[in-house]
C-alpha cells in the first residue's frame, strides 16, 4: 500500500520471459554461427578465403595484441553478415521520413558501393525525434540561421577562456527554469556529460549504485571516477534497498568507514526497454538513506510528462529531491549536446572541476539557438500551442502504435507511456532479415542484438515522433504484420496465425 502511494496513476510495464523453445532456438543459432566462423577462420589462416580483415605483421606477433580475439571474432563472423542493416548514409533531414542513399556489396558485407540510386520517403521509425523537431524549416530553422550569421558555426575556444557568449547564458538560464532548478551547466556533448561529469562528482571512497541497464556513458563514468560500483537489477527496488542497506551497516570494504558519499544513477527512460525509472520509489528510498541521486534524462526529458519537462514532471514530483539533474538536447530538441542542471553550488563546482567544461570547446552557437528557440516551443513561450500540440500528439502516437502492436499479437517491451517501443525478434537471423524486408517495404528501424542486449534477447527498436501521422502508424503494423522472417509458431497468438498463414 506505501508502494501504491507513491504512484499518482497506473504504472504499466510489460517484460515477457523468453520463452524457453525459443532461447533453444536462439542459442543454436549462435553456436553454428560460431562454429562456422571458426570453420572461416581456419580456412583463412591457410588462405584458402581471402581475408577481408586487418591484422598484425608477423614481426609484431610477441606484442601485446592490440584488440581482445573474441570480440575482432565477434565481429568478422557474426556482425559481419548483418552489417547492412546499420551506418546506412542518410541524405536528408532525418524527419518522420528521410532519404537514404542505396548501397551495394561485392563481398558479403565487408565493404560497400554506391549504387548512385537515392531511396526516398522512407518511413523513420528509428530516430530519436520525439517531438519532431529535426527540421529544416519553420521557427527552430530559421532562429538557428540568424544564429549562423550573427556568431559563426563554431567557437573556438573552451567556455572558461574566450568560449563563454551571451547565448550560452542565454541557454543555461532558459534550461534552469524549464527544469525548475536553481542553476544549470550546458555541455556540447551529451556522452561527455555523463562520462566526465561523474568522475568530478565522486572518488575514492565513494559508492556508485548503478542500474544494470544504464547506458555507456554513464557506466564509463563510473569507471573513471575510481569509486566503488555495485549494480542493482533494472527498476528493482528490492534490490537497491539491499545494497543501500548493505553500504550503511558494512560501509567500505577492510576498513568499514562510512562511505564519504553513496550516489544512485538511474536513467529516466531506458533506451533499450523502453521502460520508465521507478522514480518515486527511488526517491523515496534515497530520502531514507541519505543518498544522492544522479538522473540521466536523456530520452526523457521533452518526451514525457504532461509539460514535456521528463519523468520528474511525468511522476508529478519536485525537481529539488533529485540531487543531479542530466539531460541531452539530441533527442526531444533536435540538436546536439547535454546539461546539469541542480542546486547553484553543485554547478559552481562543476564549472570548475569538471573535464567537460574545461578542456571541451564551447556549444556551436547555432546548436545553442536551436535548443533556446524548441525548448520555449514546448514552454509555450513563443505565444502559440504548438509545443503543447507536439506533446499531445507524441503522447497520442505512442498510445496507438503500441497498441497496434499489441493488437497483432507481437511482443513488445516498456512502458505503455514510452515513445522507446522495443519488439521482440530473439533469433540473430531474425535481426537481418527483418531490417532488409523493412527497406524493402520503405521503412527504416533499428535492429539491436548482443551485446547491447541480452544474448538471447535481440529486438527491433521503433521510435515514434510527434511527427509521424496516424496513416504514417497505420501503414507499418500493415507492412511489419507481412513481412516474411523467421517465426516461432507455438508463441503466436490467433492473430499473428492468422497474419503469417495469410
Amino acid at each position: 500500500s506505501l508502494k501504491l502511494s507513491l504512484y499518482k496513476k497506473p504504472f504499466v510495464e510489460s517484460f515477457e520471459e523468453t520463452p524457453l523453445m525459443v532461447a533453444v532456438l536462439t542459442y543454436m543459432g549462435y553456436g553454428i554461427l560460431t562454429i562456422f566462423g571458426y570453420l572461416r577462420d581456419f580456412l583463412r589462416q591457410w588462405n584458402i578465403e581471402k581475408r577481408h580483415i586487418a591484422r598484425e605483421r608477423d614481426e609484431q606477433k610477441d606484442f601485446v595484441p592490440l584488440y581482445q580475439d573474441f570480440e575482432n571474432f565477434y565481429n568478422r563472423n557474426l556482425y559481419i553478415r548483418i552489417r547492412d542493416n546499420w551506418n546506412r548514409p542518410v541524405c536528408s533531414v532525418p524527419g518522420p521520413k528521410m532519404d537514404l542513399i542505396e548501397r551495394s556489396t561485392p563481398n558479403y558485407n565487408w565493404t560497400f558501393e554506391y549504387t548512385g540510386r537515392v531511396l526516398k520517403d522512407v518511413l523513420n521509425l528509428g530516430s530519436y525525434n520525439y517531438l519532431g523537431f529535426a527540421e529544416n524549416k519553420g521557427p527552430c530553422a530559421d532562429a538557428a540561421i540568424e544564429a549562423t550569421q550573427a556568431y559563426g558555426v563554431g567557437v573556438g575556444s573552451t567556455r572558461c577562456e574566450m568560449g563563454n557568449l551571451d547565448i550560452h547564458e542565454e541557454l543555461e538560464q532558459l534550461v534552469a527554469r524549464f527544469l525548475g532548478v536553481e542553476s544549470s551547466m550546458a555541455f556540447g556533448m551529451g556522452f561527455a556529460t555523463n562520462s566526465m561529469n561523474i568522475p568530478a562528482l565522486t572518488g575514492k571512497g565513494c559508492l556508485i549504485l548503478s542500474d544494470e541497464l544504464n547506458h555507456a556513458s554513464l557506466v564509463l563514468g563510473a569507471r573513471l571516477s575510481s569509486s566503488t560500483i555495485r549494480v542493482f537489477k533494472h527498476n528493482n527496488m528490492q534490490s537497491l534497498e539491499k545494497l543501500l542497506r548493505d553500504a550503511i551497516v558494512h560501509g567500505q570494504p577492510r576498513t568499514h568507514r562510512p562511505w564519504k558519499k553513496i550516489l544512485i544513477v538511474v536513467e529516466g527512460i531506458y533506451s533499450m526497454e523502453g521502460s520508465i525509472v521507478r522514480l518515486p520509489e527511488i526517491i523515496a528510498l534515497k530520502k531514507h538513506y541519505k543518498a544522492y541521486l544522479y538522473l540521466d534524462e536523456a530520452h526523457s526529458i521533452g518526451a514525457l510528462g504532461p509539460n514535456g519537462k521528463g519523468v520528474v514532471d511525468y511522476f508529478g514530483l519536485d525537481p529539488k529531491d533529485v540531487d543531479i539533474m542530466m539531460g541531452t538536447f539530441t533527442k526531444s530538441f533536435g540538436a546536439a549536446g547535454g546539461y546539469i542542471g541542480g542546486k547553484k553550488e553543485l554547478i559552481d563546482y562543476l564549472r570548475c572541476h569538471s573535464h567537460s567544461a574545461v578542456y571541451a570547446t564551447s556549444m556551436s552557437p547555432p546548436v545553442a539557438q536551436q535548443i533556446i528557440t524548441s525548448m520555449k516551443i514546448i514552454m509555450g513561450e513563443d505565444g502559440t500551442t504548438l509545443g503543447a500540440d507536439r506533446l499531445r500528439q507524441l503522447h497520442e502516437n505512442t498510445t496507438y502504435f503500441r497498441r497496434k502492436l499489441h493488437d497483432m499479437g507481437l511482443i513488445i517491451y516498456g512502458n505503455e507511456d514510452s515513445p522507446v517501443i522495443p519488439m521482440m525478434l530473439y533469433m540473430p537471423a531474425k535481426i537481418g532479415a527483418f531490417g532488409r524486408q523493412m527497406l524493402k517495404k520503405n521503412i527504416g528501424i533499428v535492429g539491436v542484438g548482443f551485446p547491447a542486449t541480452p544474448i538471447i534477447e535481440s529486438r527491433a527498436r521503433f521510435c515514434v515522433s510527434a511527427a509521424h501521422t496516424r496513416e504514417m502508424l497505420n501503414t507499418s503494423p500493415h507492412r511489419i504484420a507481412r513481412t516474411k522472417f523467421p517465426r516461432i509458431q507455438s508463441n503466436y497468438s490467433p492473430i499473428q496465425r492468422a497474419l503469417t498463414e495469410e
